[in-house]
């Protein structure tokens, strides 16, 4: 995906200045505000750790946020009123902001906030600040387009681009626990910690820009064919005969032994408080797991890299997200889908 081409090809001989790694406050220099901070895409994700940040920064730092949904922003203000300003749009974001966090739901939501933010390639000129800005995109989207969005930014010589997904979902969210991937050069990674330690509790930092989504898409590829082998395996026993509790605690001394198996087991009532023990609700949304499925399938054909059981398992879960029993509700509804006793 070249989105970026007609943005970065008449910079390409732009120098890019390091981004410093010293304390926060090195990144202000614009009148009458300590710091600047941007957050794009207040959604289920996205709302709860703009919320985090803004309770972390000094009461002096302002933070400015945009989203599409005007109700997100004017709730987010009546909720924080201190320290707050609304943006009109992605471009105001990066006029005025030194760090910048996107938090956005697909490929295409990324290339276009991202375009907006960086064309025309004059936010050094016309911004609040000739600081470069720092961009961190909280997105699980396709390395590619990462890719091209980071290339814009680094080409047009207004900043330095991290790829930071995430693990946690919602609760982790709200919460500030989530788990930060990140594929960053080493000169930003000290700082992207920094910035994303208000809204977490670890940020692993697995190479160059991109690593941090090619981490996330081979984790939830396998977690999401883990999820369906867990279901039918649970399936056989509980259709054999067996306590599906006890099938489940043997399972997880041996060597079955899975995140689904033991903290997300698809089968009611096993685990306590588990979302199959809640009607499926909760969690990690099916359409969402079927996501990154996708994802991590398009990367790898992209790259050559062979898959015995990406496709199988896609066909599987788009069944599982169409089917009205199913849709809307955690991934291990899929033990569901098999015609799991319940």
């Amino acid at each position: 995906m070249r989105v970026f081409s007609a943005i970065a090809s008449p910079l390409r001989q732009a120098g890019l200045a390091a981004v410093s790694q010293g304390s926060r406050r090195c990144f202000s220099s614009s009148q009458n505000l300590q710091a600047t901070w941007g957050f794009v895409g207040l959604g289920r994700m996205g709302y709860p750790m703009a919320k985090n940040l803004r309770a972390k920064l000094p009461a002096d730092d302002v933070l400015f946020v945009n989203d599409v949904n005007k109700d997100a922003t004017k709730k987010f203000l009546e909720e924080n009123p201190n320290g707050v300003r609304i943006a009109d749009s992605a471009r105001e974001i990066a006029e005025k902001s030194e760090t910048i966090i996107t938090s956005l739901p697909e490929p295409q939501h990324v290339a276009g906030v991202y375009h907006q933010m960086l064309s025309p390639p004059t936010l050094l000129k016309d911004g609040f600040t000739n600081q470069q800005r720092l961009f961190i995109d909280c997105s699980t989207i396709d390395p590619m387009t990462s890719k091209s969005v980071a290339d814009a930014a680094q080409m047009s010589g207004q900043g330095k681009f991290i790829d930071a997904p995430m693990s946690g979902g919602v609760v982790g969210a709200q919460n500030g626990t989530l788990t930060f991937m990140i594929g960053a050069a080493p000169e930003v990674v000290q700082r992207a910690t920094e910035v994303l330690a208000m809204m977490g509790r670890r940020v692993l930092h697995l190479g160059d820009q991109g690593s941090g989504l090619k981490g996330k898409l081979a984790n939830n590829y396998l977690l999401a064919l883990n999820n369906i082998a867990t279901a039918e395996a649970m399936n056989m026993g509980v259709q054999w005969g067996l306590d599906p509790k006890a099938l489940a605690g043997m399972i997880n001394i041996s060597t079955g032994k899975c995140w689904p198996s033991e903290v997300n087991n698809p089968v009611p009532g096993v685990i306590e408080g588990s979302p199959s023990s809640r009607g499926y609700e909760g969690g990690f949304g099916v359409s969402l797991a079927n996501k990154d499925l996708r994802l991590a399938i398009k990367a790898c054909k992209e790259a050559g890299v062979k898959l015995a059981l990406g496709d199988t398992a896609k066909a599987f879960y788009d069944e599982v997200e169409a089917a009205e029993n199913c849709k809307g509700r955690d991934f291990s509804v899929v033990y569901r889908h098999l015609g799991g006793k319940e």
